[in-house]
């Protein structure tokens, strides 16, 4: 999996890539990361990416011949998405993970101020996505979570592939409750069924904890599962 980010501020990714299981994927050929800055395509002397909306308005928006020639630079192969990430798009889901790591190649463009010119989202853009209705100073933050989100599900990344099959969203219920060591702290007790050793009767008391979490936490996926 290829994921090229065109941004305004490429030094955001340096630490988030360098970290845990995204880093080691990274090094192992796994995935690979290509960051594009946006700020040497810009115009004139000053490199200038954005601009005052016309009809007025607060804020400025990335221009369109920056992105143009940042997006064309970026060497494309076969099943490839473009993507921005941007509050006006669908939210990202964990069905919608699964879908896009079935590309060999996204491109994910970090939106800046007040948005980008319609004209490159017109013809350039596959899709846009947004985490959440809430709004950031730029798709950066966005486009982390998304590769992450994606590259966890490439096989090799996460070392025990049955770990992903168990997590919350991926049956529409959120994640059972789960315990560690030691069996009994401050008076609370590890539930005695998940230390009987009867698998059969651990992997059913997991699926109704499951759907009592979400009955009670996300009932709207139980509504959309319906």
């Amino acid at each position: 999996m290829k994921f090229e980010v065109i941004s305004l501020f490429p030094g955001y990714f340096h630490s988030v890539l360098q970290e845990s299981l995204l880093s080691r994927a990274i090094k192992a050929g796994l995935v690979s990361v290509a960051l594009h800055d946006l700020r040497p395509c810009g115009l004139g002397k000053h490199l200038v990416c954005d601009d005052i909306p016309y009809g007025g308005g607060g804020g400025m928006l990335l221009r369109v011949e920056p992105l143009v020639t940042c997006l064309e630079s970026v060497s494309r192969v076969d099943k490839s998405r473009c993507i921005l990430l941007s509050p006006q798009g669908k939210t990202l889901t964990q069905k919608k993970l699964n879908e896009l790591r079935e590309y060999h190649q996204l491109i994910l463009v970090c939106g800046r101020y007040e948005g980008i010119d319609e004209r490159f989202r017109e013809k350039y853009i596959d899709e846009e996505i947004s985490i959440g209705d809430y709004i950031l100073n730029g798709g950066e933050a966005a486009a982390a979570v998304l590769i992450e989100g994606v590259a966890r599900l490439i096989p090799g990344v996460v070392g025990n592939i049955k770990s992903l099959e168990d997590e919350s969203f991926e049956q529409d219920l959120l994640q059972y409750p789960q315990y560690t060591r030691p069996p009994i702290f401050a008076g609370q007790k590890v539930p005695d069924i998940l230390m009987s050793g009867d698998h059969r009767a651990i992997s059913e008391w997991r699926k109704e904890k499951a759907k009592e979490i979400t009955r009670i936490r996300r009932p709207d996926l139980l509504k959309v599962k319906e």
